[in-house]
């Protein structure tokens, strides 16, 4: 599903959205767990949006029906703090999307597709989660369903690198399992039902391809099998396994993570098969994660505290404009009535110009600044009569 919706080029894509969806800012985050689209303008027409995704990604605007989220407000803000902070990810604590989120804010710095409203966010939402990651150390230690497996797969079988090891699957199991893999440095190969998917999927997340019709005829092969797909059929049988063992001396451990089982579970009353299931994987997990739900609870509390201060500077956004577009006018003027005001003086001398300017700039500063910061204070208040209020009586105009 996922595929489906993914950018495949990313520089098309910004352009597009862009140009046809009524954004002004935009950047685009995309893992192996998430598409997202991050977006900011006067104009919010979600529809306009869909269609211009659609139109990028060859899909059928129907196809956003069941499978698209929208959040605004408080609640992207909220989001991206989880997400930065490794709250919002399959395994709870992990570092890589924090790179992932700098990675995605830099190449749409560089193309200039995000301004000062998304880079503000983008910018503190990383301050807040390598805050979050250094008070609660909730990167460390942390233990998902695929590193668990590699972990129980070390414990059962001595000296793993020396075996032969195959993936099953391309999803977001597999894709943990074959990182805990290529951390310790352990070789193995990758299948699933089309090769072009296996290519890929060992291009980003490690492994050999290997042609599926090989792999599922191969067992004989096969010291580690993990399997983490969602075929609903089994895919690795009793009588395949138990032709496999009959010219084998040495067992074969199999970890099967999918959801439903795709492994029949008779495999496991096959002498010298040591087969172990979802259920009994989570189970660690959960035990895992019981005892650091203390730091769970206060990368929480963090992010809580740091949400009114990025919702304050957002809306600070807002008011920015008006208040740097009234400090220019009013300078102008200054600097107009000053140059009038010398030219009658006749005045030439360097330091007495020097005094007379700053004695105007901070006659105009001291006027006008206090009313300006309560601009701003009542804009991060959310108080929306008083920007409107400035607007008017400054008479200022949005910049086309």
């Amino acid at each position: 599903m996922l595929e489906r919706f993914t950018f495949r080029d990313l520089d098309s894509a910004y352009k597009s959205f862009l140009k046809h969806s009524g954004l002004q800012e935009c950047v685009l985050l995309q893992t192996c767990n998430r598409v997202e689209l991050f977006g900011f303008g006067d104009d919010q027409d979600i529809e306009r949006i869909k269609k211009t995704w659609a139109s990028v990604s060859g899909l059928e605007e129907n196809a956003f029906r069941e499978n698209l989220e929208v959040s605004q407000g408080t609640e992207v803000y909220h989001h991206l703090l989880k997400l930065t902070s490794g709250l919002d990810s399959l395994v709870v604590g992990e570092d890589q999307i924090l790179g992932q989120v700098k990675e995605s804010i830099t190449t749409a710095r560089e193309i200039k597709a995000s301004g000062s409203a998304l880079n503000t966010m983008f910018d503190k939402a990383i301050r807040v989660g390598t805050r979050v990651r250094h008070a609660t150390g909730i990167s460390k230690g942390s233990i998902s369903i695929g590193s668990m497996a590699v972990k129980l797969a070390e414990e059962n079988i001595d000296d793993l690198k020396s075996k032969s090891i195959l993936l099953i699957g391309t999803g977001e199991a597999a894709s943990l399992v074959a990182k805990s893999l290529k951390k310790r440095a352990i070789e193995f190969g990758v299948t699933s039902r089309t090769f072009e998917r296996s290519k890929s999927f060992a291009e980003t997340a490690g492994g050999k391809p290997v042609k599926f019709e090989e792999a599922i005829a191969n067992f004989k092969s096969i010291d580690v099998l993990f399997v983490a797909t969602v075929a609903p059929y089994f895919l690795v049988t009793y009588d395949r396994v138990k032709e496999a063992m009959e010219s084998r001396k040495n067992g074969i451990l199999i970890m099967d993570l999918s959801n439903p089982r795709t492994v029949d579970e008779k495999v496991a009353t096959i002498k010298k098969i040591k087969m172990m299931n979802l259920d009994q994987i989570a189970e660690m997990v959960d035990k895992n994660m019981r005892t650091r739900m203390g730091v769970v609870s206060s990368a929480e509390k963090i992010i809580n505290e740091e949400l009114p201060v990025m919702e304050a500077a957002m809306k600070r956004l807002e008011v920015e404009p008006i208040v740097k577009n009234l400090f220019r006018e009013i300078d102008n003027a200054r600097t107009k009535e000053l140059k009038k005001a010398l030219a009658m003086l006749g005045e030439t001398d360097e330091q007495k110009i020097r005094i007379i300017d700053q004695l105007t700039q901070a006659i105009v500063d001291g006027i006008i600044s206090v009313p300006m910061n309560n601009l701003r204070k009542a804009s991060e208040q959310g108080d929306s009569e008083i920007l409107k209020t400035a607007t008017k009586l400054f008479d200022y105009k949005t910049k086309e």
